[in-house]
């Protein structure tokens, strides 16, 4: 449950339009709900400002329904991710209106009202080459669902780097960027000598046999010459996105 919509339940309680048996049952998941073989933590939208997210690999199909129905039954919306085909035509029967992303493998149920935060202004997604796209494509998912406005630079990888300079006015715009590269993951120390804006580095496990799926890209992430790219874990788009909404939001939840 968002702080805005508990304020909005208070605020009705008060002017008498609901019961405080009304309230009572809203709030009777708090602070988490108990399926047995799982808590859903209903309180994370108030300590964080988005619900919690599913990671589907490891559960069943039925497991991954009933935890995304039961987050979606508080109003807040719901986003699984990785998810395989199985459990993402299974949410689009069962959701209408959620939006199925094949490529990110994301299933997103935007919330009944949208996410009013206060941002410093766009969360730029950049990737190196096509074949990143997929773990470009969850960050932005992920970050839009965080309540960011998401812009995209894809296909700008430094074999080609005038393609990067094109997009400088871009560059120059966003308040976080998230750079998206696999083989040596050069993009992101040349977007970090460019740009004032915190970077996040997300290395892709896409190269050929000597990347080890990705930890070459990582190893050299993380020995980047551009001081200040942060560096999150290979191929996880939506931890990118989670840091690019903290950073971008000008408060808390609560704020």
């Amino acid at each position: 449950m968002r702080p805005e919509r508990l304020k909005n339940l208070l605020e009705r309680l008060q002017q008498g339009e609901l019961s405080i048996a009304d309230v009572l049952d809203q709030l009777r998941r708090a602070p988490f709900e108990d399926l047995g073989f799982a808590r859903i933590d209903h309180h994370r939208s108030m300590r964080q400002g988005y619900p919690e997210v599913v990671y589907c690999p490891g559960k069943t199909v039925d497991q991954v329904v009933t935890i995304c129905a039961r987050i979606a039954a508080g109003g807040d919306g719901v986003l699984a991710t990785r998810a395989d085909d199985a459990v993402l035509r299974r949410l689009e029967r069962e959701h209408p209106g959620i939006e199925i992303n094949d490529l990110a493998r994301t299933a997103y149920l935007p919330p009944a009202e949208p996410i009013a935060a206060a941002v410093r202004g766009n969360v730029l997604i950049v990737t190196a080459g096509t074949s990143d796209l997929p773990v470009a494509e969850e960050a932005a998912v992920a970050a839009r669902a965080m309540g960011n406005p998401v812009r995209r630079l894809d296909d700008v990888g430094v074999a080609g780097i005038h393609r990067l300079f094109a997009g400088q006015e871009e560059l120059r715009e966003a308040a976080v960027i998230i750079v998206v590269a696999g083989m040596e993951a050069a993009l992101a120390s040349v977007v970090g000598g460019l740009v004032p804006a915190p970077v996040i580095a997300v290395p892709t496990s896409v190269g050929y046999g000597a990347s080890f799926n990705g930890l070459s890209a990582l190893l050299g992430l993380l020995n980047s010459c551009a001081p200040g790219v942060t560096v999150v874990n290979i191929d996880n788009g939506f931890g990118a996105a989670a840091a690019a909404t903290r950073i971008n939001r000008r408060s808390g939840p609560q704020g």
